[in-house]
Parts: C-alpha cells; sequence; structure tokens
C-alpha cells in the first residue's frame, strides 16, 4: 500500500473516526479527492473540519479507520505523508518580528532545502505570492492579505504534491480575500498541486472548489460539485438555491468572519478555540 503517489486520489479516507473521550469529533467519514483538485471542507463550528486536517497532516492519530495522503498511509508512513503536504493553520505561523525574507528563510531550513536551492525557491515564493517589494519589511507592518500569502509562500516552499489550507481567508477583507483566490487557483494551474481548504465562506468555497464536502456532526452530509448541489437543492425547494442555501441545508447554519498583523493573530486565535 506504501508506494507514493501511484493511485487515483491524493487523499482517500476508510471510516477515519477521531473520538476525545466520550465526544465523537469526527466519525467514519468517507472522502476521494483526485489529484490537481481543490476540494472545500464545510461546516458549521465544531463539526470535525480541522480534526481532519489534523489528522490528514499526521498532527493527531485516528481512533479509528484510516487514511491515505499522496500514496502514503498516515499511520504506517506519516513521515512519507509530511514530505509531501504542506498545511497553512488558523493560528498565524509567520513571525512578526521577522522579515518575509527572514521568515521564508527560515521555513527554507526547516524543510531541508539545501543552500543552493533555498535562494531560487525564495525568489520564485516571493514573485509568486506578490511579496517581492515588501520581502525586506517586518512581518508585523504586513496587512492580512500580506501575511495569508507569505503563509503560503512559506507551504509552497518545498513544492508540495497537497496542500492543507485550513480558513485561508479568515478575517480579510475582500480584495486582500480576492488575491489570495486567484494565487491558490495558479497554484493549481501552475504546479499542479491538490489543495484541500475548509473554509465558511460560501463564495469562498463557489469560487474554488471542484468539488466540497459538507460536515454535520462529525459526518460527511453530502459531497458533489457546487453547481450540481444547488442545482438539487433547487428541486427540492422549488426554487433557486444559493450555496448559502445549501451550507443551511445540510450544515443548519452560516457562519461570517471578518487588519493588522496583531488583528489577524486575535481573529484565527479565537476561530482557533471555536473550532
Amino acid at each position: 500500500m506504501n508506494t507514493a503517489a501511484s493511485g487515483r486520489f491524493a487523499i482517500k479516507t476508510s471510516e477515519l473516526t477521531r473520538q476525545f473521550g466520550t465526544l465523537t469529533a469526527v466519525d467514519h467519514i468517507e472522502l476521494r479527492i483526485p489529484y490537481g483538485e481543490i476540494f472545500g471542507l464545510l461546516g458549521a463550528n465544531g463539526a470535525g473540519k480541522s480534526t481532519v486536517i489534523k489528522m490528514l497532516t499526521t498532527l493527531l492519530s485516528p481512533t479509528s479507520g484510516s487514511a491515505e495522503v499522496g500514496g502514503f498511509d498516515i499511520a504506517q508512513s506519516p513521515g512519507e505523508v509530511r514530505r509531501r503536504i504542506g498545511y497553512v493553520s488558523q493560528l498565524v505561523s509567520a513571525d512578526g518580528a521577522l522579515t518575509g525574507y527572514e521568515n521564508l528563510r527560515l521555513s527554507a531550513k526547516l524543510y531541508g532545502l539545501s543552500k543552493s536551492e533555498r535562494d531560487d525557491r525564495i525568489t520564485d515564493a516571493l514573485s509568486f505570492m506578490g511579496l517581492a517589494d515588501s520581502a525586506r519589511k517586518l512581518v508585523r507592518t504586513y496587512s492580512g492579505g500580506m501575511i495569508r500569502r507569505l503563509e503560503l509562500a512559506q507551504a509552497m516552499l518545498h513544492r508540495p504534491a497537497i496542500l492543507f489550507l485550513d480558513e485561508p481567508t479568515i478575517g480579510l477583507d475582500p480584495v486582500a480575500r480576492r488575491v489570495v483566490w486567484d494565487r491558490l487557483l495558479d497554484l493549481r494551474r501552475d504546479y499542479g498541486m491538490t489543495v484541500l481548504i475548509t473554509t465558511h465562506d460560501m463564495e469562498e468555497a463557489e469560487t474554488l472548489s471542484g468539488q466540497l464536502a459538507i460536515l454535520h456532526q462529525g459526518r460527511v452530509s453530502v459531497v458533489g460539485k457546487p453547481a450540481e448541489l444547488r442545482a438539487g437543492l433547487s428541486v427540492e425547494l422549488g426554487a433557486d438555491a444559493t450555496m448559502d442555501d445549501v451550507f443551511v441545508h445540510y450544515a443548519g447554519g452560516l457562519i461570517h468572519e471578518g487588519g493588522t498583523f496583531r488583528e489577524v493573530a486575535q481573529t484565527r486565535r479565537t476561530a482557533h478555540r471555536l473550532g
């Protein structure tokens, strides 16, 4: 089973489950995510989205069930999984006391990139994310959108096959959010990267996701393409359905999130505590 990237799916789970005492946070979920796709994982706070990502990135062990990421089992070959993924959490991972360039140089060292590779990779990442002119500025002077783009640059330095993003545009204004969306679409187009994204933003889900799954109380309520989910619900309702309608129908609620380095950090800390 442990052969690299040989199957059809970048991510495959089988009855993946995580319990915390008597609480079942993730309940026997089945996901099949093809290579080269942006896949949305939606759900209300506490639905299990972040727990799923933590298991798939080997930060949390499953209670039962299994999952493969990049062709490797998350429990049997966690090191091989980590070599093939990038991860951007809800919490601010960039260091505000360092410049953008210094953050990337530190990440390159942590990824084990050779000295000869580092400069070219950092230059490419800064250019790709539109941060070349701000590379020597302290990150604490960056806007929220710039911080997020820097974190994406950090996560792509080692050219991962699969990128995990937990609420990637949380707390960003509409303009910054659109810029991040454009960069994510570019990553898929230019690098063939598979992206798993959690979000509460229905416009984001529809703009980015080839397919999406909606979680409710730790279980998968529905999986499909955004347009197909809207069309199916429209038939059921007898009226045109929006993605908000789809979300409410399958997950039971809506969440709206909405600076500076300090403001972004506070917003993400709050979101993280809520699940």
